[in-house]
């Protein structure tokens, strides 16, 4: 970010990174180097096999499970968790699954203080972030604190292999969206653009790749790292019009976060790169194309499910009051987002 004089100020969370194939059998050290002695694991139901892992190897310091972790983090499901946290005396959490299951953890944590492990099993990045974003009556609000953050987080290789292909593609598509907002966020700084330009480079180089072959342990490597590096990003700027839009849709409609990133995405670049030339020259250099657009919306197409608004089931004459939403109070943007212009992205994205 940037001072009233001009000043570039760059903030960096502190956090333990363990990266590579086998990580997660390192979870139980680490919660015994935090000095912890009781244990909530939070695994979604996608992560049970490797959560049970992580029980057996947590042995007595295992004092409670919690398997039901949500999109968008509803307030009453993270009372369900508050409540076994009380009955069991935890004193840690340890979060494996996507971005559910990690933001239930920081909720958690946010609430008693106690400190986070995440495992994250896709690219989501909500993992090295201090944003946390949670619903309540139809609406998602978000809040930024460095306390929010996961003090360790595991990547481990092993965990992505079995992503399915969807999941894949839109889980990184998750990911280049926090590079690409990165890359026109207001609080950008040269260490950022650096790390959202090799984030970008590097999930539209691998993905593909991974995409053809999914069980390709070099090239899940490689979108595993640009995916950390993109969620740093995430971490030091603030999210913009794209973010917003998920956020809005998310929690209205309960719609699932990865899948709007992957429609949204081509949509808002286009709205706002002509409003951000930096931004646009960098991902110019780095795609090849005139139009960088273009790879991104071509791997939106590819999707084998919901592609448009419509199909997630959004209702067409919802689509003005949330735009109205948006523009009475926009996030940061490099294009002035108004009502009718946010209503004229979201029918195209519809």
């Amino acid at each position: 970010m940037t001072d009233a004089d001009g000043v570039v100020i760059h903030e960096t969370l502190a956090a333990r990174v363990l990266i590579g194939s086998g990580a997660a059998g390192l979870v139980a050290g680490e919660v015994a180097r935090l000095g912890a002695g009781r244990v909530l694991l939070v695994a979604a139901p996608s992560a049970a096999a490797p959560g049970d892992r992580i029980a057996e190897a947590l042995g007595a310091r295992l004092a409670a499970r919690f398997g039901r972790p949500a999109p968008h983090t509803p307030v009453a499901v993270t009372a369900q968790a508050m409540a076994v946290v009380e009955e069991s005396g935890a004193d840690c959490v340890v979060a494996i699954g996507g971005g559910s299951a990690i933001g239930l953890g920081k909720a958690v944590s946010a609430r008693t203080g106690m400190p986070q492990v995440a495992v994250p099993t896709t690219y989501a990045g909500s993992e090295m972030t201090p944003n946390l974003g949670e619903t309540e009556n139809g609406v998602k609000t978000t809040r930024r604190d460095p306390a929010l953050a996961p003090g360790t987080i595991v990547y481990d290789l092993g965990l992505t292999l079995t992503m399915p292909p969807g999941l894949t593609r839109t889980s990184a598509m998750n990911a280049l969206a926090h590079a690409v907002e990165a890359l026109w966020a207001p609080g950008a700084t040269m260490v950022t653009d650096a790390l959202a330009t090799e984030a970008v480079d590097g999930i539209l180089g691998a993905l593909p790749e991974v995409l053809d072959d999914p069980s390709g342990r070099e090239a899940r490597a490689r979108l595993q790292s640009a995916a950390w590096l993109a969620a740093i990003c995430l971490a030091q700027t603030r999210m913009d019009l794209h973010h917003q839009l998920a956020h809005v849709l998310g929690g209205a409609f309960d719609l699932p976060h990865a899948e709007l990133h992957t429609l949204l995405l081509p949509h808002v670049m286009a709205f706002n790169l002509p409003a951000a030339p930096a931004a646009a020259s960098r991902l110019t250099r780095v795609t090849g194309r005139d139009d960088p657009v273009e790879p991104v919306a071509e791997l939106a197409r590819g999707h084998d499910g919901p592609r448009r608004l419509s199909e997630l089931g959004v209702p067409r004459e919802a689509l003005p009051g949330l735009a109205a939403r948006v523009a009475d109070a926009p996030y940061p943007n490099p294009r002035q987002p108004t009502a009718d212009a946010v209503t004229a992205l979201l029918e195209d994205a519809w």
